[in-house]
Formats: structure tokens, sequence, C-alpha cells
């Protein structure tokens, strides 16, 4: 098999990066913040209640909070502002239609490579890497989007306390958010996917082997009739 070591380094990178970006697409943790709730509630004799500290963390279709150091803690799909921000709808759309791309692509470097044969096919395997870079490019803006706009994608905190037994809130805690472990996740599956498909698009070219049949020997070994 004469498979050149780019194609076999972008069928191995394309994976990887498909597996990667769906990781972030479905964990809740593209960034997370936290805030201080002082004097929640009255303990016996009328003292004050000690302070919470909740952690709060939101993903493309699901936000969490969590007290810290406890077990509670409670997951819902995203809603309300946050859900219909243009901006994270449009980081929803290209993270879906980058996987499909990349998942196409695969299939198409994969039927290229044409493992059980001799040659690989190689216009089939450079045009699945050429979807694979695309759907690392649009993931790129996905993920662009999403972090140059963290800080101002809307967080209903609020509303989101009531799901807590116990808590009295009257005022809004100051919640100042990050990047999470999702988000990195996302831009190191992306990088991956461009680095992958931009290797199988050498499959274009046809390389210069030695050891490798040529066309014009192959034409006369098949015109060649043996007479007994």
């Amino acid at each position: 098999m004469h498979t050149p070591a780019s194609m076999v380094t972008g069928i191995v990178f394309a994976p990887l990066g498909l597996v990667l970006v769906f990781t972030a697409a479905i964990t809740p943790q593209w960034r997370e913040g936290q805030a201080r709730l002082g004097g929640v509630g009255r303990a016996v004799g009328g003292a004050k209640g000690a302070e919470l500290l909740l952690l709060r963390s939101d993903g493309l279709w699901e936000s969490c909070l969590q007290v810290a150091h406890s077990e509670l803690r409670e997951c819902w799909p995203v809603s309300g502002p946050y859900q219909r921000d243009a901006r994270v709808r449009a980081a929803q759309g290209l993270v879906l239609s980058s996987l499909f791309l990349c998942g196409a692509g695969i299939i198409l470097a994969s039927i290229g490579l044409r493992c059980w044969t001799e040659t690989p096919l190689r216009n089939v395997a450079g045009a699945g890497g050429l979807l694979v870079a695309l759907g690392g490019v649009l993931g790129l803006a996905a993920l662009g989007i999403y972090t140059h706009h963290l800080q101002e994608l809307g967080v209903e905190l609020a509303s989101t306390m009531s799901e807590f037994q116990g808590l009295n809130i009257h005022k809004l805690p100051s919640l100042t958010l990050r990047p999470a472990g999702s988000l990195y996740f996302g831009w190191v599956g992306a990088w991956v996917q461009v680095l992958g498909g931009v290797a199988l698009l050498f499959g274009f070219r046809r390389p210069q082997c030695p050891s490798c049949p040529k066309r014009a020997d192959t034409e006369r070994a098949e015109a060649y009739e043996v007479s007994y």
C-alpha cells in the first residue's frame, strides 16, 4: 500500500479533533463564574447565617449552578436572555455545522484512503480534507464569537436561585465570568481539525515515489500478450 504520510496524519488528526469539539459542545463549561451570598438565612437565636459561594457554568445547550463545597447542584437547558442571544445561537449553528462537515469529511477521507488497495483515491481523500478543514474553520469562528462576547452574553442568575431551597435572596450578587475548560477543548479540537484537513489536502498532489508503479509501465504490462 502506497499511502502518503500526510494522508495518514490527516486521517488520525481529523477524528481526534471531532471528538474534542463534540466533547466541548455537549459539556456546560464554556464559561464559569462565582458569586458570594453574604448572610443568607438566619441561624438559631437570630445570628447571621454563613456565606454561600455559588458556582455558575454555562455551555451552548446547558447551564449549571452549584453551591461550593457541597453536593447541591442543579443543571437545566439554557433559557432566557442567554438562549435568545443571537451570538449564542450563531455559535450553536456554527458548531453543529462544524461537526457535520468534519464527520462527512472523515467518511470521504476514509473512502479515499482505500487501505485495502495499493493506491488511494487522492481526489476523494483531498475533498474529505477540504470538508474537515472547513469544519475546523467554522468551529474556530464559533469559539471566537463566544470568547469575544463572553462577558456580554445574558445571565439569569436570580431566576435560577429559586431552585435552591432555603435561599432568601433580595439582592443580585455580582458574577465574574471567565473562560472554562470546555472552551479550551473546543479551541484545541478545532485547530486539530484544521491541521488534519490541511494534511489530507496534500492528497490532491501526486508525490514523486520511485517505488510506486508508474502509469505507463502499468499500461504496457496490460497490453503485453504472451503467445505460445
